[in-house]
């Protein structure tokens, strides 16, 4: 990123105190900048566990601070208010939820049916879908009414989502000769997914994250069934992603 790049004509140690002390300079600011990110990390993560733990309107900067182990000035620091530190731990939940679907999406090669399988195994995959995170989810979705910013990234969020899963409801629709509105699959299946999630965040029915996926897995195969027959790929590649994410455990 420096642009000094000394003519012939510059006094040699002249150019040698530049360069030494850009080298003695960069590292420190980097040490500085990393440790800021591991300090805001580390705030963000003892948020989501507050939200869990408490609730939204029991979290406070001092339970915060308390979690992450570091002191109350640290988090006025770096966050000056409760809604700034909150708004940020959604921003990270909804930044870390979109580059793991992406990131399914694009390790399931070229099938749409492949790639809607892998888009529904991901949302039950153990980094995204367990009790700490989807009562942070929950906390954030009771509070986005009546708050604008809220609203704005979880509906981001969510329409983006949206719209790759109607776009591979659209492709299985051409594919398959189905007759359904693959709008209306799409949102059904979007419901669908929100729904078990909240399931398992309340432990109803003692609901485990691999019957929550099979549960997603026979809609797909009820709605696609020339797609997700039993010997249908995109069967073959949930059932795959799921028992390798799930590891039949609870939640």
């Amino acid at each position: 990123m420096l642009e000094t790049s000394p003519s012939m004509s510059t006094p040699r140690p002249e150019y040698r105190q530049s360069e030494t002390g850009a080298g003695k300079g960069d590292p420190e600011k980097r040490s500085r900048k990393q440790s800021k990110e591991v300090r805001r990390h580390q705030l963000i993560e003892a948020t989501i566990d507050s939200l869990a733990k408490r609730g939204y309107a029991e979290t406070t900067m001092a339970d915060v601070a308390d979690g992450a182990g570091l002191s109350r000035g640290i988090v006025n620091f770096h966050f000056e208010s409760k809604e700034k530190l909150l708004v940020a731990t959604l921003q990270f939940m909804a930044d870390e939820y979109a580059a793991h679907w992406r990131a399914a999406l694009e390790q399931a090669g070229d099938s749409a049916a492949g790639q809607l399988s892998a888009l529904v195994a991901a949302d039950f995959d153990r980094s995204i879908c367990n009790k700490r995170k989807l009562a942070a989810w929950c906390a954030f979705w009771g509070e986005a009414k009546s708050r604008p910013t809220y609203q704005a990234l979880c509906g981001s969020r969510d329409a983006a989502y949206q719209n790759v899963v109607t776009e591979l409801c659209h492709r299985l629709k051409q594919e398959g000769g189905y007759e359904f509105d693959h709008k209306a699959i799409a949102l059904a299946l979007a419901a669908m997914l929100e729904g078990l999630w909240l399931r398992l965040m309340m432990g109803a029915e003692e609901v485990t994250r691999e019957s929550a996926l099979n549960a997603a897995n026979a809609f797909l195969a009820s709605v696609f069934p020339r797609h997700y027959g039993s010997a249908g790929a995109g069967k073959e590649s949930a059932s795959t992603t799921g028992s390798a994410r799930t590891k039949n455990g609870r939640i």
